[in-house]
């Protein structure tokens, strides 16, 4: 896998749990500052701007300045591939299940 393929893959954005909350902050608010998001976490600004640059570069992200700050708003299109890849799975379970019960009953 090529790094600028990594550094656009949604699926390495979102392994990470701090960038997961990151993204669930952002769901939750139309658009936060660094300095708002910080203090959800144990670590620095400069670590949490990080984990943005990750998820910018999947864009899962995206920023606009307004004077000297940086507002960061949730871009939720590229979790439609990870939506639509969990689909799958999720029918083949629910087929599996049915199939084990049917076993079970029989």
């Amino acid at each position: 896998m090529t790094q600028t393929y990594q550094e656009r893959d949604v699926y390495i954005a979102i392994a990470d749990p701090t960038r997961r909350k990151i993204i669930r902050l952002l769901a939750d608010s139309e658009e936060l500052p660094l300095y708002e998001l910080t203090p959800h976490f144990q670590m620095g600004r400069t670590a949490v701007s990080k984990h943005l640059t990750v998820l910018k570069d999947a864009d899962l992200v995206r920023n606009r300045k307004i004077g000297r700050e940086t507002r960061y708003r949730l871009n939720a299109v590229p979790l439609q591939e990870v939506k639509d890849w969990l689909s799958f799975y999720e029918q083949f379970w629910n087929e599996s299940a049915s199939k084990l019960k049917r076993i079970l009953e029989e």
